[in-house]
């Protein structure tokens, strides 16, 4: 079974075609900057040269269909014709307290997303745009949903609720929620395989997804208990643009200084804030390291920020799961920054986290996954490279298998 895996957003589709007999990459790609000057594509396959084109895309459904040519293209196709396609599976940011889990997609379905577009109003309309075009490009194909969300409905309420007036959460559903839900089941169940435990007899995990955009979760019984990221993605750790958790004051009291709009507010805390807004340079972590290194003051003050940050959510998620087993670190920073590792290692040390200096500098800048524990570690340490598109892919097979 052949899985397309659409990644939706406001100007781009990012895909990734697999074959799910043997859990095979077949190709990957990105339309680039859709409906604005400039647009560009680009598919890479293994073993060939990356196929990349400059072209004009008015909409999504244009960027479908290219998607789908260049995939069954003679020249730089992988794929005979779509009838190899079985299904495909959408990233979709938000499903509210609608979905717990990935879902078929009906029109009730989509009726539900659309409803969840105030709650996601940046990624939601955009998920839909992409759904639609593939409805139009590949008629009576099933399409699947999987929601970023998804994974973090198990969350007690003591968790999810925030102490506001509880008529709030009845009128508007104002509630954490989480996200990266995908990539924290993803990396806890590899986890508990690396491990060699069932996840569901007492394994407790915290798991760091860590990039541009960033969250942590407790994961308790393979379930989710608590993440960093509330109603929106902006609560939580400093992140490449978004400020993460902060005094709420803060908001009217830079509003009346700056004269600013609810908007505006919104806009510096989602995309001047962050690394950007503590460096005044870069939102780039990569080039937070190489600066912190030369000994630039903001940049090591931006690592020692996030340094804090880590650590104490990790320590305050195993104070509430009542201990810890394995930590994971995911994502584009978590994977690649073994400082960071180390750091944050020597912080738990009290916990029982050691780990190997070896192990952990050769696990940067791979996709493999490394246990990098110290042998006599009590709490084990380990780089887990997400694949957010692989798990979406596998709910996708499942619900079409069950049809």
């Amino acid at each position: 079974m052949k899985i397309l895996v659409i990644n939706a957003g406001s100007s781009s589709i990012k895909y990734q075609l697999i074959d799910m007999e043997t859990e095979t990459l077949l190709a990957k790609g990105q339309a680039d900057r859709i409906g604005i000057e400039g647009g560009n594509f680009k598919q890479k396959v293994e073993g060939r040269p990356d196929y990349k084109l400059d072209i004009q895309m008015a909409n999504h459904a244009e960027a479908v269909k290219l998607v789908l040519d260049t995939l069954t293209s003679k020249e730089n196709g992988v794929i005979k014709s779509l009838s190899e396609i079985s299904a495909v599976g959408h990233r979709v940011l938000h499903g509210g307290e609608k979905f717990s889990g990935s879902v078929i997609i009906d029109e009730s379905v989509i009726a539900a997303i659309e409803e969840c577009c105030e709650l996601g109003p940046l990624h939601n309309p955009h998920n839909l745009t992409g759904i639609r075009a593939c409805e139009k490009m590949m008629p009576g194909v099933p399409q699947v949903a999987v929601f970023d969300t998804g994974f973090h409905q198990t969350m007690p309420d003591y968790a999810y609720l925030y102490a506001l007036p509880y008529e709030y959460y009845e009128k508007y559903h104002i509630r954490r929620y989480g996200f990266h839900g995908t990539s924290h089941r993803y990396v806890s169940m590899r986890a508990a395989a690396m491990l060699g435990r069932d996840p569901a007899k007492g394994l407790k995990i915290v798991t760091c997804h860590l990039g541009n955009g960033s969250s942590i979760a407790a994961v308790k019984d393979g379930k989710c208990y608590d993440t960093t990221m509330g109603l929106t993605p902006l609560e939580g750790i400093i992140m490449g643009t978004r400020c993460g958790s902060i005094d709420p004051a803060i908001v009217p009291l830079l509003m009346k200084k700056e004269n600013l709009t609810p908007d505006e507010i919104d806009h510096i805390m989602n995309k001047k804030s962050g690394i950007l807004g503590v460096s005044q340079v870069t939102s780039d972590n990569r080039d937070i390291e190489e600066g912190a290194k030369a000994g630039n003051k903001r940049y090591q003050l931006v690592e020692s920020m996030l340094v804090h940050q880590l650590t104490k959510y990790i320590g305050g998620y195993a104070a509430a799961m009542g201990g810890v087993d394995a930590i994971v670190f995911a994502g584009g920073i978590g994977e690649n920054n073994p400082q960071y590792r180390t750091r944050v290692a020597e912080n738990l040390a009290f916990l029982g986290v050691k780990i190997d200096e070896e192990l952990n500098q050769k696990a940067k800048r791979t996709s493999v996954e490394y246990d990098i524990s110290a042998k006599d570690a009590k709490v084990k340490m380990l780089v887990i490279p997400t694949n957010e598109e692989l798990m979406i892919a596998k709910d996708t097979m499942e619900l079409v298998g069950k049809k």
